[in-house]
Formats: structure tokens, C-alpha cells, sequence
């Protein structure tokens, strides 16, 4: 069982940074990939971007060359840096595990609460 906790969400404006962080409990947070996902009010989540132990990356087009994730094994934590923020990226924020690096929402296994960002024009 992996618990996760999101932080590091507000409101922001358009250009900005922002770095949001997702605690996790548990003995084996190295051995799962983290995936972060958002949504936007009436939209589906969407994949934003992941991370396996090891390197291995993964990010969604409309957020490469802004975000950059990474994660500290020695915390159980992984972030989300985010620059050039835009209104469009406006959504809740959300922090997810699997075993294997996946964008699909459904394959992975544990949930955040989420943490809402907003940016204003």
C-alpha cells in the first residue's frame, strides 16, 4: 500500500514557476514509477509527465521544455517543477504510483488528493 500527498500548489501568474512535491509512505517507493496527472474542470485527466528509480522520463507534449520531473528516493518524494506556467495549465494537480512507467491513468495503482494550481493571465 503506497499513501501519497500533494503540496506546493496556488495561484500563480501567467510566466511564473511553481514546484509542487508528492509525499509518499511506504518502505518501497523506489520501486514504483511516479506519474503526475492533472484535471481541469468538465476535461478527463491527462498525463503531464513520470519517472522510474533509475532516470527513465516521460512527458506530455504540451508540457515539454517546461516541466521537469524528478524524484528522491532517500524522501520518498517526487516533484514537479514547473516553469513558463500558462493559464492553460490551470488544473488539479494530481500524483500517482505503478510498478512501470505508464501516461494512461488507469494503469496506475494509488491515488493523491491532489493539489489545485491556478494561473492567471
Amino acid at each position: 500500500q503506497v499513501q501519497l500527498v500533494e503540496s506546493g500548489g496556488g495561484l500563480v501568474q501567467a510566466g511564473d514557476s511553481l514546484r509542487l512535491s508528492c509525499a509518499a509512505s511506504g518502505r518501497t517507493f523506489s520501486s514504483y514509477a511516479m506519474g503526475w496527472f492533472r484535471q481541469a474542470p468538465g476535461k478527463e485527466r491527462e498525463f503531464v509527465a513520470a519517472i522510474r528509480s533509475g532516470g527513465p522520463t516521460l512527458y506530455a507534449d504540451s508540457v515539454k521544455g517546461r516541466f521537469s520531473i524528478s524524484r528522491d528516493n532517500a524522501k520518498n518524494t517526487v516533484y514537479l517543477q514547473m516553469h513558463s506556467l500558462k493559464p492553460e495549465d490551470t488544473a488539479v494537480y494530481y500524483c500517482a504510483a505503478r510498478l512501470g512507467l505508464s501516461m494512461l491513468p488507469s494503469d496506475y495503482d494509488y491515488w493523491g488528493q491532489g493539489t489545485q494550481v491556478t494561473v492567471s493571465s
